[in-house]
């Protein structure tokens, strides 16, 4: 693992400070060993030199005197040697520690991470380069101030206190902050620091290393901000609209006068513009009505989501709309104290939307069902209020679409009613208790039974279901289309056995309704087909009826189905 700047530059200086040091006292060493070689040469050159006892002339003197010359010059050339050995030891050292200062400044020049050093005031002592390309001030201009002047103020008085509990406990900490750019704006700093102590052991300086993390923290912002909104609108989604609402129902758990009010929003036949016009044309049909919706309340029908301002600074905004998904929307409103207060604000919302959309170069006119939950003390999570407001969203479906309704207690009462209806009719069809009554048809000609109408009739365990409870069901559902696949199946072989006993001539018929559900299908046809086949029932002894309005809806497929 790679050794960070701010440990590289301590134990460099650490390492220089030593050999320094060492260098020192071998320069002082070298020094009073030639001085103390000196002053014994020189004393020994004036005692040969001095006149003694011995005769200048006496040949015994002048061997001894060789001698001593000879001896001298031995000792000066083994000390000029030794001097010699020392001063190139003494250069190499000073060669490795200039490779070594040169290393680590070409590291700290080309280093991404700008590397400081600060004493105990904040005045900086060195700077890299790195501050001039990553904040584009130059040495003087970081040198004129402390090293606080171009850290944010709301930082400012954090980063202080980091640097006196490194200077305290001698270990410093990552801080992150915003430092100004020359030109003006902010950048985010992750910074490290590290002590560097004095001979008394006293931390004396700071070796900060700064790097720059404006973009990762920018991507982390994205990646917050798509997990908690609609990528196509830019709403929030489904989980900050509850987080929202979660605190609004604490807020009105500790203030009895706060209330509170969650709005249901979906499209009345959205989908005909998307089967008409196209996905993106719906997809942009979406972003218009999210930005209308938006633009529809007074400022104090808003939820709160988390934004960064240009200087990062994290703050709560207003937003009043939240999109769950394809084309259903809320909106939580408060300060709400009736009914009629939400009421007025769907009622907005409706006249807003009724304005034509342009939408690739047309002109389409939508309407909104919407629903309306006010807060209670009942609601115990934010999902309920959420179902609630959807109850009230379907019922104003059920009363004619484009309305707006409030929701209440027997609203509640009959959606449950209404899944443990579909529940038990799933566990009908597979338990078989759909049966089948037929009503006769009567000639008014001959007075005879002419044919019989099938029709479905549950037999519950607890007893009959009328088909006006569980036929809308069904055909919400889709469980329709088992249920008249086997309608059919059955009442064919029925009219074959009673073909077959009575022998009627003409030959009875059988009739039975076609469900929008049905008709819808691509291969109805194919599928009477095949039951007729499988029965032996002639196809012009079985009646098939269709609703009108479904006929005229789609008249070419009317007259295919019949044509088959």
């Amino acid at each position: 693992m790679s050794e960070s700047p701010k440990n590289t530059y301590t134990r460099n200086q650490e390492d220089s400070s030593l050999v320094v040091r060492q260098v020192e006292r071998r320069e002082w060493w070298l020094w009073g060993f030639a001085i103390v070689v000196t002053v014994f040469l020189t004393a020994a050159i004036v005692f040969l030199v001095l006149p003694g006892e011995h005769s200048e002339s006496s040949p015994l003197y002048w061997a001894n005197l060789r001698e001593w010359v000879r001896g001298l010059a031995a000792l000066v050339l083994l000390f000029d040697i030794y001097t010699m050995y020392q001063h190139l030891q003494l250069q190499r050292v000073r060669r490795q520690l200039a490779e070594r200062d040169e290393l680590f400044q070409l590291i700290t020049e080309n280093a991404a991470d700008m590397i400081a050093v600060v004493d105990h005031d904040g005045r900086r002592i060195y700077n890299s380069p790195a501050y001039q390309k990553v904040l584009g001030y130059s040495p003087e201009e970081l040198d004129s101030g402390t090293s606080f002047d171009q850290i944010h103020p709301s930082d400012r008085d954090r980063v202080k206190q980091a640097a006196e509990n490194a200077y305290r406990t001698k270990r410093g900490q990552k801080v992150e902050y915003r430092m100004r750019h020359k030109d003006g704006s902010w950048r985010v700093l992750e910074s490290t620091a590290n002590t560097i102590g004095s001979k008394a052991g006293e931390t004396e300086k700071l070796v900060i290393v700064n790097r720059d993390i404006t973009d990762r923290k920018r991507a982390e912002e994205a990646l917050a901000h798509r997990a908690l909104h609609d990528g196509l609108t830019e709403l929030p989604n489904r989980e900050l609209f509850l987080d929202r609402l979660h605190h609004a129902m604490l807020r009105a758990r500790r203030h009895f006068d706060y209330k509170f009010a969650v709005l249901f929003v979906d499209i009345d036949e959205f989908k005909v513009v998307n089967d008409s016009l196209g996905h993106s044309a719906g997809d942009e049909l979406l972003v218009e009505i999210a930005k209308r919706m938006s633009s529809s309340f007074r400022d104090t029908d808003m939820i709160a989501r988390l934004l960064v301002t240009a200087e990062s600074e994290w703050r709560w905004g207003a937003l009043s709309v939240a999109r769950l998904g394809g084309d259903e929307f809320t909106v939580l409103l408060e300060d709400v104290h009736r009914p009629s207060d939400a009421v007025r604000v769907g009622q907005r919302i409706q006249e807003k939307l009724a304005i034509p959309f342009e939408i690739k170069g047309r002109q389409i006119v939508i309407k909104a069902s919407i629903g309306a939950a006010l807060s209670a003390n009942s609601y115990c999570k934010p999902e309920e209020l959420v179902r609630d407001a959807e109850i009230a969203m379907y019922r104003a479906k059920q009363s004619g679409k484009a309305r707006c309704e409030v929701f209440d207690s027997a609203m509640h009462s009959n959606a449950v009613r209404r899944l443990k209806l579909e529940t038990d009719l799933r566990l009908g069809l597979e338990r078989g208790e759909l049966l089948v009554y037929y009503q006769p048809i009567v000639s008014l000609r001959s007075g005879k039974i002419s044919g019989f109408e099938a029709l479905s009739r549950w037999k519950h365990p607890d007893g009959l279901i009328s088909p006006a409870d569980f036929i809308p069901v069904a055909d919400e559902t889709g469980l329709i289309l088992p249920l008249n696949r086997a309608l059919l199946r059955e009442a064919c072989a029925q009219l074959r056995s009673w073909q077959s006993q009575l022998g009627c001539e003409p030959p009875l018929t059988i009739s039975m309704n076609i469900t929008s559900k049905q008709f819808a299908q691509p291969h109805l046809a194919a599928e009477i087909d095949a039951t007729l086949r499988e029965t032996g029932i002639s196809p012009g002894n079985v009646s098939l009826e269709i609703v009108e309005t479904i006929a005229m809806g789609e008249p070419d497929r009317a007259l295919s189905v019949c044509m088959n």
